[in-house]
């Protein structure tokens, strides 16, 4: 019997438009291979089919060498993890069924994942040669990606409590659709947060929400902004361009004003000092200096990943299933993906 420091550990993420595939030899990851798609640029948001083709062309070369770069081969693995959702089902798909038939092959059993909480866990993540550093439970994460913007109560990698969560758009959405008025491209995200490193955050005022709770909303920001837009251009026809660096840092600092303020509301109630963030608005700079500004203002210890494990990655999913491994959490065949769920 292997001690569980030694288990080997394969995971696979297919749930939107990245392939990815990783290896974990107990909590330290040994490989973490990404195929990306270039292709949904051209028409401003993911594909759902066009998705699922290019994870069918690409599943099998990426968790190859995945495999390769751990220096392992497929007889060294204990069990898969995959994403089961949410996110694309076509997607998934690929994922559970490539998955299903390499468990075959292998005689060794399947983990289904949460794509949402492998998110949160990839906080758990250790690299070679670095020292561990992990959140204490419980612990509050702020789960900010393009489809969510949740505040959790972790009290386990198997309890997470939504405690807070948008009724609307999410506020990576909200980046998204807003650069897109603008006629900034896809995705984005990472566009909004390069234009907002030179802008002036207080040039313009955007609606803020009033929600009760812990609760997010991000409708009214976006409807704002689009009206701001609307007067500006009334005004200038070349107001976009003459003023995008400064909406963008407005855009940037209301979203991240509106998430920071509901999360310290709820780590002071509930006297919680350990607070992380996770999903891929967590690679936004502003919203990482946010953070430790907040450490310092409030003596929070926090908890920032890597680039690397911002967007989707099988990272996060090993990591997770690393978890259910030590409690012999596994599923069957029939086990089926999904497309929305909450954590």
């Amino acid at each position: 019997m292997k001690k569980d420091s030694e288990v080997i550990l394969l995971g696979i993420e297919s749930s939107c438009d990245d392939t990815s595939a990783a290896v974990l030899r107990g909590n330290t990851l040994l490989s973490n291979v990404t195929a990306s798609q270039a292709v949904h640029s051209a028409y401003g948001g993911v594909v759902p089919e066009l998705a699922s083709r290019a994870h069918q062309q690409n599943i099998i070369p990426v968790v190859s060498e995945a495999i390769k770069r751990a220096g392992l081969t497929p007889q060294d693995l204990d069990a898969i993890a995959f994403t089961r959702g949410p996110g694309l089902l076509g997607s998934l798909l690929v994922g559970t069924s490539f998955t299903k038939g390499l468990s075959i092959s292998l005689g060794i059993p399947m983990i289904e994942i949460n794509h949402l909480q492998a998110h949160v866990l990839a906080h758990f993540i250790r690299e070679e040669g670095e020292p561990e550093r992990t959140p204490e439970f419980p612990f509050l994460c702020l789960l900010v990606s393009g489809g969510n913007s949740q505040i959790l109560l972790v009290k386990s990698p198997y309890d997470m409590q939504i405690i807070g969560q948008t009724i609307d758009d999410a506020a990576g959405e909200a980046f998204d659709k807003c650069a897109k008025v603008m006629g900034l491209g896809y995705p984005g995200g990472p566009i909004i947060n390069k234009l907002a490193n030179v802008g002036n955050p207080q040039a313009f005022t955007f609606a803020r929400p009033h929600v009760p709770g812990y609760d997010y909303s991000f409708s009214g920001l976006k409807t704002s902004f689009l009206y701001t837009l609307r007067d500006g251009l009334k005004a200038d026809a070349d107001f976009i361009e003459k003023n995008k660096a400064d909406l963008a840092a407005s855009l940037q600092y209301t979203v991240i004003d509106i998430l920071m303020k509901q999360l310290r509301r709820a780590a002071k109630e509930l006297k919680i000092k350990q607070v992380a963030v996770a999903g891929g608005v967590s690679a936004n700079t502003g919203l990482r200096d946010a953070y430790q500004a907040y450490a310092r203002r409030y003596g929070w210890e926090v908890f920032i990943p890597k680039f690397a494990y911002t967007t989707d990655n099988a990272a996060m999913v090993a990591m997770s299933g690393y978890f259910k491994y030590l409690r012999g959490d596994f599923c069957d065949m029939e086990v089926a993906p999904y497309a929305r769920v909450t954590v």
